[in-house]
C-alpha cells in the first residue's frame, strides 16, 4: 500500500491521477488538502489541521465522511504536515508521496524538504511530487535510478554534510569518487545516458531532484 499526503499549498494536477489507483493507496488531507481531495471526489482516510477557516456545518460534513479526523490548535510545535507524516509512517506503507507542498510559500516548501531529511531513516521511501518535479533524500550507499520520460533532468545536492566519493554511472555527465560540497552546482541538470544508472557515495546525505521543463 502507498500513502498519498495532500498538503495545503497550491493545488497541483498530480492529485487528479490518484483516483486511478485509489483502491491500492491511502489518502491523507492536510488542512486545505482535505478540500482538494473532496473536490476530486476522493475521500481521505485521515485529515490533519486546525480547520479554523471552516464553518461548523462544513466541518461536521467532513467528519461524517472521513474515518480519522485530527484537529490541532494553530499554535503547536509541529506543522500539520509533520503530524500527518508521522501518522502515515506509523501505518507502515510501501511508499509515501507528498503533494501540494511546493510553490508560493518558500518557508513552507523548505520546511517540507526538511521533513524528508528528518524522516530519511524511517525505512519508507518518501517523495515530494508536483507536475514538474519529484524530490527525495538518499543516504550513503549505492542506488539504482531508472530513466522516466516525464522527468528528464536529475540533480544532486549535498545536505548538511559533504558527500564523499560520489560516483555516477550511466549518466551524461559521469563522476568518479567526487567530493560534492554544500552549495556546489556541479550536479545540477544531469541526465541518464541509458535506461538505468547508479549513484553511490560513502558518506553524507543527498537531495535528489528529478525535473522536467
Amino acid at each position: 500500500m502507498d500513502i498519498h499526503i495532500v498538503g495545503a499549498g497550491p493545488k497541483t494536477n498530480t492529485i487528479s491521477t490518484l483516483s486511478d489507483d485509489n483502491k491500492n493507496c491511502m489518502l491523507i488531507g492536510v488542512d486545505n488538502g482535505a478540500y482538494y481531495l473532496i473536490e476530486e471526489e476522493l475521500i481521505p482516510e485521515a485529515i490533519f489541521g486546525d480547520f479554523d477557516s471552516l464553518s461548523n456545518e462544513n466541518l461536521a460534513k467532513i467528519k461524517a465522511l472521513v474515518p480519522h479526523v485530527f484537529i490541532y490548535p494553530p499554535e503547536k510545535d509541529e506543522t500539520d504536515l509533520e503530524l500527518a507524516l508521522q501518522w502515515a509512517i506509523s501505518q507502515k506503507p510501501k511508499n509515501i508521496f507528498i503533494h501540494c507542498v511546493t510553490g508560493r510559500r518558500l518557508d513552507h516548501e523548505f520546511g517540507s524538504i526538511a521533513l524528508l531529511i528528518k524522516f530519511k531513516d524511517s525505512g519508507i521511501p518518501i517523495k515530494i511530487v508536483d507536475e514538474f518535479n519529484e524530490m527525495y533524500v538518499m543516504n550513503s550507499g549505492t542506488h539504482l535510478i531508472s530513466k522516466v520520460a516525464h522527468f528528464k533532468y536529475i540533480s544532486f545536492f549535498s545536505l548538511g554534510n559533504l558527500i564523499e566519493n560520489l560516483t555516477l554511472i550511466g549518466f551524461k555527465y559521469p563522476l568518479t569518487n567526487h567530493l560534492l560540497e554544500i552549495g556546489s552546482s556541479l550536479c545540477v541538470s544531469n541526465e541518464l545516458a541509458q535506461d538505468e544508472g547508479s549513484i553511490s557515495f560513502s558518506s553524507g546525505i543527498a537531495l535528489v531532484v528529478r525535473s522536467k521543463d
